[in-house]
C-alpha cells in the first residue's frame, strides 16, 4: 500500500515537472524590448476624440500600462505563441493623433504580419518610410487616417502582403503605380480609393491572379480600363467608380464567374452592356449610374438572380425594358423601388 502511495506521488511530480515548463512554452510573456517599443510608440501620439470617425471608436492603448507587463493581452496585440514576439497590432479607431516618423520604435516590431492604423488621424503627416522595415507584414490597413503626399517606395518593399489598404488623399507617382505593385503578386485584397493615380493602370495588374478586391475609386484615372481586370481569375469586387476621364468598354466575354459586385458609376465607360453578363451568376450589385452606355438592356440581366443592387440612371440606353428583369422580383422574392432606369435597390420583400 505505502509502495503503491510513494509511486503514485513520484509519477505525480515528474509530471508536474514535465508539465511546467511546456505551459510556459506555449504561453511566453512577451519580449521585453518589444514592450518597451510598443509603450513609446503610444507615447509618441496623444489621444483626440476626433480623430476617429467610427462611433464606438476608443482609445485602445490607454490601458495597456495597467494589463501587466505581459503585452501579449494587450488591447490590440496578438501574439506568437511559441515565441512571444508581436505578431499584430491593431489601433484602428483609436483616437490616435500625431505623426509618425520613420525613426518611430514601431518599425522595431518586425515580427508584425498585420498593422491596422485605420481611422486615426495623422495630421497630413506622409506615410513613414519605416514601413519597409516590417518585411513580414501579409496586412497593412492605413485607410482614412488622414496621411498626405507620396506613397512611400519601400511600401513595395513588401513582398508578402496579401492585404494593401492606402485609402487615403495621397499621390501615386512616384513610385508610380507599376513601382508600387511589381513585387507585390501575393495581393488578394487592394484598396486605393481617393489615392491619386498620375499613370495608366499598369498591364502589370494581370500578374495579380490572387486578386479578389480592386478598389481604384476617385482615384482621377484617365485613359482605357484595361479588358483583362475582367478576367482576373479570382476578382470578386471591383470598383473604378467616380473617375470622371476613365474611359473603356465591357469586354464581349468574362472568363471570371465569380465576379459579385461591380461598381463604374460617375465614369466614361461606354459601349453596351453585352448579353455575356447574363453569365455573372455570382453578381449581387451592379451600378453604371452616370456612364456612356447605349443600346438595348440584355434580357440575360435577368438571370442575375443573386442581384440584389442595380443602378442604371442617367445612361443612353433604348428600347423596352427586357420583361425577364420581373424574374429577379419573382425568384428572389424582391421588389424594385424604382423604375430599372434609376437607382434600383432591390430589397426583400415583406
Amino acid at each position: 500500500m505505502g509502495c503503491s502511495l510513494a509511486l503514485t506521488l513520484v509519477s505525480f511530480l515528474i509530471c508536474l515537472f514535465q508539465f511546467t515548463p511546456c505551459a510556459s512554452s506555449v504561453h511566453p510573456l512577451c519580449r521585453s524590448d518589444e514592450r518597451l517599443a510598443l509603450l513609446l510608440f503610444k507615447d509618441s501620439l496623444s489621444v483626440n476624440k476626433e480623430a476617429s470617425a467610427d462611433p464606438f471608436a476608443y482609445p485602445k492603448a490607454d490601458g495597456w500600462k495597467f494589463q501587466g507587463v505581459d503585452c501579449c493581452y494587450w488591447d490590440g496585440i496578438e501574439c506568437d505563441h511559441n515565441t512571444g514576439h508581436v505578431t499584430a497590432l491593431d489601433l484602428s479607431s483609436s483616437c490616435l493623433y500625431g505623426s509618425i516618423n520613420s525613426t518611430s520604435s514601431l518599425f522595431r516590431l518586425v515580427h508584425l504580419r498585420k498593422l491596422n492604423l485605420a481611422d486615426n488621424d495623422f495630421d497630413s503627416s506622409e506615410i513613414p518610410s519605416g514601413l519597409g522595415n516590417l518585411s513580414m507584414l501579409t496586412y497593412l490597413n492605413l485607410s482614412n487616417s488622414v496621411f498626405s503626399g507620396e506613397i512611400p517606395l519601400q511600401i513595395s518593399w513588401l513582398s508578402r502582403l496579401t492585404s494593401l489598404d492606402l485609402s487615403n488623399e495621397v499621390d501615386l507617382e512616384c513610385p508610380d503605380f507599376r513601382s508600387l505593385i511589381q513585387n507585390l503578386t501575393s495581393l488578394k485584397h487592394l484598396h486605393l480609393s481617393r489615392v491619386i493615380v498620375s499613370s495608366p493602370l499598369p498591364s502589370i495588374l494581370v500578374n495579380l491572379s490572387s486578386l479578389s478586391t480592386l478598389d481604384l475609386s476617385h482615384c482621377g484615372l484617365s485613359g482605357e480600363l484595361p479588358q483583362y481586370i475582367f478576367q482576373l481569375p479570382n476578382i470578386q469586387f471591383l470598383d473604378v467608380s467616380n473617375n470622371l476621364h476613365l474611359t473603356g468598354t465591357l469586354p464581349a466575354t468574362f472568363s471570371s464567374r465569380q465576379l459579385k459586385s461591380l461598381s463604374m458609376s460617375f465614369t466614361s465607360i461606354s459601349g453596351v452592356l453585352p448579353a455575356s453578363m447574363g453569365s455573372l451568376d455570382s453578381l449581387e450589385f451592379l451600378d453604371v449610374t452616370a456612364c456612356k452606355f447605349g443600346g438595348s438592356l440584355p434580357s440575360s440581366l435577368g438571370n442575375l438572380t443573386k442581384l440584389t443592387g442595380l443602378a442604371l440612371q442617367n445612361n443612353s440606353f433604348s428600347g423596352d425594358v427586357p420583361s425577364s428583369l420581373s424574374n429577379l422580383t419573382r425568384h428572389q422574392q424582391i421588389q424594385p423601388r424604382c423604375h430599372p432606369f434609376s437607382v434600383c435597390q432591390l430589397q426583400q420583400a415583406s
